[in-house]
């Protein structure tokens, strides 16, 4: 098991009553949240500096893309079509 650190966070109290909905285990949820924030901005790193070296995505690589994360929907979801 990797070391851990507890800090203090303070949440709005609706939001600690939404984390327990699913389970008791809040420590649990936040990591879950925390670990997909994280590899959300490593993503967008990794996309910015490979645009950077090879230029903007094409409106065909951002269908093929969408197609790929969403089925089928996402190659016509404006997001990534424009």
């Amino acid at each position: 098991m990797p070391s851990t650190t507890r800090i203090p966070v303070t949440l709005p109290s609706d939001q600690v009553a939404d984390f327990r909905k699913p389970t008791e285990n809040v420590s649990g949820y936040a990591v879950e949240a925390v670990t997909r924030q994280i590899r959300r901005r490593l993503l967008g790193d990794d996309l910015r500096r490979h645009e950077a070296e090879h230029g903007p995505f094409s409106d065909e690589e951002l269908a093929e893309a969408g197609a790929k994360i969403f089925g089928s929907r996402g190659a016509s979801n404006s997001a990534y079509s424009a």
